[in-house]
């Protein structure tokens, strides 16, 4: 990605405030920006006023690709926010990773801002060289550093990454790395785990998930890290905060505050959703995916067996 300077050099503009104001130019938009997103008619297109991402890492191996297209492309939405550490900057400094899929991704993601939905970008600590960039816009996608979300019921939501709640991340940079290998690592486990369920016929599964369950420490982690996150919405008079960063989905009241992870799609494959009446809700893709694959196993399981005559 271009550099500020780069960008202004291009466009001859002497400061980044006129960037602002580009209007698209017509020839230069890719064809398949026009194209509409592919439709299933087996399966209508969800519908909701608002929807948060957030943890996606492309750019790395344990980005569950197909999964979030399909929930990308099962989708209508008003505004769509990418709640950070969309694109792994982290990792691919350390090496090249980037398949098809996560072009397919990007390209839907732009069509939905193509079509209709604002998409609004808050970077994370791991694409957090779009921070440099807040307040221009590419291809329709908003770059913000935070943004006040007002819901259909007049709630007002602070929806921001939540890296900066995180002592690790901000104190401790080499420590967070550090813990990004070890991360890694897990994944790379989770990975030859569903490798294994895909070969057996059994749908994804998080190994990763489940084991940061089951461990103390973590536990811990995440119960302070969102207890913390809420207080920081309280003091700024908000009705509840809209983050991501733990790789943990969970809707929890603090207070006269309501905590809202939308989690990831490393792990859990979830999202947050804003229903047009104002009402929240976690969507486990995953489990969406399994409800659906399930039926499908168990008949192809009745069918009998033709047996030669």
């Amino acid at each position: 990605m271009a550099s500020r300077p780069e960008l202004k050099a291009e466009a001859g503009f002497a400061d980044a405030s006129k960037l602002r104001s580009l209007q698209p130019l017509g020839p230069l938009v890719p064809s398949w920006l026009n194209e509409r997103v592919p439709k299933d008619p087996h399966r209508p297109r969800l519908q909701y006023r608002t929807v948060w991402v957030s943890d996606t890492h492309l750019g790395t191996p344990g980005c569950n690709a197909e999964l979030l297209l399909d929930f990308l492309r099962s989708i209508a939405c008003d505004k769509l926010y990418l709640v950070g550490d969309i694109i792994d900057g982290w990792q691919l400094k350390k090496g090249w990773y980037w398949p098809q899929r996560h072009n397919d991704i990007v390209r839907s993601v732009l069509k939905l801002a193509k079509h209709g939905s604002r998409v609004i970008y808050v970077p994370g600590n791991h694409d957090d060289v779009l921070r440099d960039f807040v307040g221009l816009h590419f291809g329709g996608v908003e770059i913000l550093p935070e943004d006040i979300h007002v819901t259909a019921d007049g709630r007002r939501l602070l929806v921001l990454h939540g890296d900066m709640f995180d002592s690790v991340v901000l104190y401790a940079r080499w420590l967070a790395h550090l813990g990004d290998h070890a991360y890694t690592l897990m994944l790379r486990t989770n990975d030859i785990y569903n490798a294994v369920r895909r070969w057996m016929g059994l749908p994804y599964w998080s190994l990763a998930a489940h084991l940061k369950k089951k461990v103390k420490n973590a536990v811990q982690f995440i119960s302070r890290y969102e207890e913390v996150v809420a207080r920081a919405a309280a003091d700024r008079h908000a009705d509840g905060v809209v983050c991501g960063h733990i790789h943990t989905a969970e809707i929890r009241n603090f207070g006269n505050v309501t905590y809202y992870n939308d989690g990831d799609w490393v792990e859990s494959c979830t999202a947050l959703v804003e229903h047009h009446d104002g009402r929240m809700e976690i969507i486990d893709w995953a489990e969406r995916v399994r409800n659906e694959v399930r039926p499908r196993r168990e008949k192809k399981k009745r069918q009998p067996v033709a047996v030669p005559a």
